[in-house]
């Protein structure tokens, strides 16, 4: 039995929600765009029903154990109203789409009027037969949760406006960028503490009791509707945060959050987008993911070391870091990173330890980034290198090692004394008693360079003492790589830039 053939036997005959948890893979889709291009081939208006499951079988073969639905909930006329008329978004969006029409404008995803489907999508019992279908075949739902507002629009506005912050004349006349007049009341816009106010959005208030109730309710209720939830700028329930930016005292919301959920859904994962190095806080208070936008910023110095120190965290940190090269927040990864660094940085961080991000349009290579705002998506050619690469990349991370077996940072010395070109690599190794060890190498540098990688004596036993043949090449960036010699637990290379190696 070959190795493609052991994982799917392997995928068939385990527990469906129990498969790869551990360093799990993660596939984010743009429902909008997505459910928009499939309406135009069907000539009708496309819901999620009309997903063909051909597609959820192929994720689950390339071994994804979540999939990630961005914007499913109700959004407004209001805030589209906004999206179409805020003249500095729409000459963003002409940029990428020259020929875009206000058709093509829906509002941001994250201006939400109500946690139920939205109505183009769907009945609301949509949401619950993609659940059934992506977990028949092993895989979870993921969806949005946004914490800090709600779209101007909201329902809440009306019936409950005390769960919002507000302002007086006072504050709208210094600061209307931050605040807006709806009827006799002036809202608070919801924001952080760096920047101006979202216009499309109000502020909720975490110092109400009352809206803390109606937010657990509402959280408990979406919960029914998937398996885990991305939630929002997470850093901004903070209370020292909320406080800095309200001058509103409030007590923790998330611990007691999480803990609703995951006692009536054993299971349930909870993943903040989190910034400002607030991701160990949010894992404390019971995130099982937080976003690593440090990982990504330091592969983007084009520098290794740092990179390295990065991975010297503690490994229940690494866990549960969600690494990622791309999302519906960052550039396009093809459009920023040069097609052999590119390549070299997604093989350390979806190699790394933790949950592994990736989103639609990655394994194509698209360059243009998608719009929350907007339902299409420009038109661009894919890049077939970098699709045969990341092909080539979910298959090695298939390999049970590289989820279930313990991840190690190697250590890279100098190949002779004077050459300090050792310091451009990052190595290391996934290990466990059943199945053979796995090794990343990578020269994360625009020259070439060379130096001993220390393997693990586990990888020497494994070889039979029978030297560099018995390597498995999974996956590498070409033939200029040069493996000279295994001597003791030393591995000499000598690799081109932004040379990388995938052994078994």
């Amino acid at each position: 039995m070959d190795l493609k053939q052991k994982v799917k036997t392997t995928l068939r005959t385990r527990d469906p929600l129990k498969v790869l948890q551990k360093n799990p893979t993660l596939y984010q889709v743009n429902t909008r765009v997505w459910l928009t291009e499939l309406s135009r081939e069907l000539g009708r208006p496309a819901t999620l029903d009309d997903i063909p499951d051909s597609v959820f079988d192929k994720l689950a073969e390339q071994g994804f154990a979540w999939v990630y639905f961005l914007s499913v909930w109700q959004t407004g006329e209001a805030g589209r109203r906004i999206s179409i008329d805020h003249p500095g978004w729409k000459d963003g969006f002409l940029i990428d789409i020259p020929d875009l029409t206000d058709d093509d404008i829906c509002g941001s995803g994250f201006a939400v009027t109500d946690y139920t489907l939205h109505k183009s999508f769907g009945n609301p019992d949509a949401l619950l037969r993609l659940k059934e279908r992506l977990n028949e075949r092993g895989q979870k739902l993921m969806l949005d949760l946004v914490p800090n507002h709600t779209a101007i629009d909201h329902h809440w506005v009306k019936s409950h406006p005390e769960f919002y912050v507000q302002g007086d004349q006072e504050s709208l006349t210094r600061a209307p960028q931050n605040f807006l007049q709806v009827g006799a009341r002036i809202f608070a816009h919801g924001r952080d503490p760096y920047f101006d106010g979202w216009p499309d959005t109000l502020q909720l208030n975490y110092g109400n009791p009352a809206f803390r109730k109606a937010m657990f309710a509402e959280i408990s209720k979406i919960a029914n509707t998937c398996d885990g939830l991305r939630c929002d700028m997470a850093m901004l329930v903070l209370p020292d945060v909320f406080a800095r930016t309200w001058s509103i005292d409030i007590e923790p919301f998330w611990p007691e959050a999480i803990a609703n959920v995951q006692k009536a859904h054993s299971g349930f994962a909870f993943m903040a987008e989190v910034y400002w190095e607030r991701e160990w806080d949010l894992q404390q208070q019971g995130f099982q993911f937080t976003y690593d936008k440090r990982l990504y910023d330091r592969l983007r110095q084009n520098d290794a070391r740092p990179v390295r120190q990065h991975f010297w965290a503690a490994t229940d940190y690494q866990q549960r870091s969600a690494r990622f090269l791309e999302n519906h927040d960052e550039p396009r990864a093809a459009g920023i990173f040069p097609s052999d660094q590119h390549k070299a940085a997604a093989v350390l961080t979806f190699f790394s330890q933790g949950l592994r991000f990736l989103h639609q349009g990655q394994f194509e290579g698209y360059r243009k980034r998608v719009s929350v705002h907007l339902q299409r998506k420009p038109s661009e050619e894919v890049d077939l290198d970098i699709q045969k690469f990341y092909n080539e990349l979910v298959d090695c991370l298939k390999l049970p090692v590289v989820h279930n077996g313990e991840w190690k940072l190697l250590e890279c010395a100098r190949a002779w004394e004077d050459n300090w070109t050792a310091d451009s690599f990052i190595a290391f190794s996934w290990t466990n008693e059943n199945e053979k060890p796995v090794y990343v190498i990578v020269n994360y540098s625009s020259h070439q360079s060379q130096c001993y990688v220390k393997v693990s004596p586990q990888g020497i036993a494994a070889a039979d003492g029978k030297g560099l043949q018995d390597f498995d090449m999974r996956m590498s960036n070409g033939p200029d790589l040069k493996f000279i010699e295994l001597t003791e637990n030393w591995l000499l290379v000598d690799f081109p830039a932004w040379g990388y190696a995938v052994l078994a």
